[in-house]
């Protein structure tokens, strides 16, 4: 726990944004009066919201502890969103605080929302913590926590609010648990490779901070100083995403060749589907570090599978960790054999409710059909040794003459040809079969968009895949839209062809 690490070693590195540095102390006593400040002069009693709208900086640590200690919920914001985008956040979630970074003062100022209080990160927050007191708050107060919104890229996004213990001493031991399960245990530096308003790159980062690592982080990604990094700053543990591994991979051949780090022991890697020629390349270049998680912002990890596994069930996402079960049911609700797809639940062992969507019961009873028992649109499968493979979400299920199909099966195959650098599947309108299925890649470098290319990987997906999985045509595009999680935003590409039509599927 951050006290005891404070105690312990004082001033030892806790958290290096590369521009700004705190202590295990700092980070301490800076949370404890982001506590106060939040309950104090903000006027903020639990329950209520504060949302962060800030590039990758140390404050982030700050905040997310001290609104644990402080009862209130935190909503770090996606600061690429436009700023009705913001806006919409900020009201949906009801915030009372925003915190903004210097770069974003603009947007934060201008929001049409009344009654915003806005503080500054750098010498306006500061000054603000050092006015408030540094008693820690009660051990037994009500806890906060995270709402993060899920990234929308099926629609309007939503805030999540897991399950919280009952107490701040509770809160603050069960992050430090929460990363034990999933290897994060503070045995060294923790490099944060993405935005922090994602929940993956933050949460990891900060469970395995309470164990004890100092978090490292990266204010964006980019591959050679990543590499640099891991080296020079002897990083343990990181998270990354696929497309982190696909541009790590297109470096050049003595850069990756001269790579060392030898204290690197644990790359998780989650957040979207990865391509098994990639994800090979990758074991082959680092060894068997890679562990492979599978979850969501509403359930946190469900299933994980380190690099041995791995290779021995090619595609896997892994076992269920030890609180759930996880299985598939059929559209009527029935429970699946190994081996068939349908939609993936999760069973906790001893939460009734996992999480809830702000603000909408209605959804939040949709996702937990019975007491414990909850999905998060997923497809897959479970086999026999109790491994799951995904298939696809839901909402990208493409249905052509009453046949499901599921693009990420595709865009797999799509992913073995030397000419994709990223691809992307959906469905369009079909006047005969009501949706086709339509392919848009970003071709890789050396290869030129061509009616010969789309040809030669229409024949490729042939060869792969049964008749009606095959792509009607191709799209080249300069550069799929991608977050920078690594979930691709499909409704971009597919929102084209269905404008103008009275349905969506």
């Amino acid at each position: 726990m951050i006290f005891d690490l404070a105690a312990r070693d004082p001033d030892g590195l806790a958290v290096d944004d590369l521009l700004r540095q705190r202590s295990w102390a700092e980070l301490a006593e800076r949370s404890v009066r982001a506590a106060r400040y939040m309950r104090g002069e903000a006027g903020l009693v639990p329950g209520d919201h504060v949302a962060v709208l800030m590039e990758n900086r140390v404050e982030y640590v700050e905040l997310i502890l001290g609104a644990i200690m402080a009862g209130v919920w935190i909503t770090p914001i996606n600061w690429h969103l436009a700023r009705e985008e913001i806006a919409y956040v900020i009201e949906d979630s009801g915030a009372k605080l925003l915190v903004s970074d210097p770069g974003h003062e603009e947007i934060a100022r201008g929001l049409p929302i009344d009654g915003q209080q806005i503080l500054l990160a750098g010498a306006e927050l500061d000054a603000a913590l050092a006015r408030a007191a540094s008693e820690p708050m009660p051990g037994d107060g009500p806890a906060g926590g995270n709402m993060i919104y899920t990234s929308g890229t099926s629609g309007r996004p939503k805030g999540v609010k897991r399950a919280r213990p009952v107490s701040v001493s509770a809160a603050l031991e069960q992050l430090g648990r929460l990363g034990t399960n999933i290897g994060l245990d503070g045995s060294g530096p923790h490099l944060i490779t993405g935005p922090m308003y994602h929940a993956a790159p933050l949460m990891f980062a900060v469970y395995d901070n309470a164990n004890g690592a100092p978090i490292v982080i990266m204010p964006r990604w980019d591959e050679a100083q990543a590499l640099a990094l891991m080296a020079e700053r002897e990083i343990a543990h990181t998270h990354l995403v696929p497309t982190m591994f696909v541009r790590l991979l297109r470096l050049p051949e003595s850069l990756r060749a001269a790579f060392r780090a030898p204290k690197l022991s644990l790359v998780l890697h989650g957040a979207a589907p990865v391509a098994v020629t990639v994800k090979r390349r990758m074991i082959e270049w680092w060894g068997e570090v890679l562990v492979e998680y599978w979850g969501a912002t509403e359930g946190g990890v469900n299933t994980l599978v380190d690099s041995a596994d791995w290779l021995a069930h090619p595609g896997t996402v892994g076992r269920a960790l030890p609180a759930f079960e996880i299985f598939a049911r059929d559209e009527a609700g029935e429970r699946l054999p190994p081996g068939e797809a349908g939609d993936l639940y999760c069973r906790h062992g001893s939460l009734d409710r996992v999480f809830e969507y702000h603000g909408d019961a209605e959804k939040t009873a949709v996702a937990h059909p019975e007491p414990g028992v909850f999905t998060i649109g997923d497809i897959g499968y479970v086999d026999e040794e109790g491994y799951v493979y995904l298939a696809d979400r839901r909402s990208s299920t493409i249905i052509s003459g009453g046949v499901n199909i599921y693009p990420a099966e595709i865009e797999q195959v799509l992913h073995e040809h030397p000419a994709v650098h990223d691809a992307a599947v959906f469905g369009i309108p079909d006047e005969e079969w009501g949706e086709s299925v339509k392919a848009a890649v970003e071709i890789a470098p050396g290869f030129q968009a061509s009616p010969a290319l789309e040809a030669e990987m229409l024949d490729f997906a042939r060869e792969h895949l049964a008749r009606y999985k095959v792509p009607r045509s191709i799209d080249f595009e300069d550069e799929l839209p991608r977050h920078p999680t690594g979930k691709l935003y499909t409704r971009l590409l597919r929102d084209r062809y269905w404008k103008d039509r009275d349905r969506s599927i």
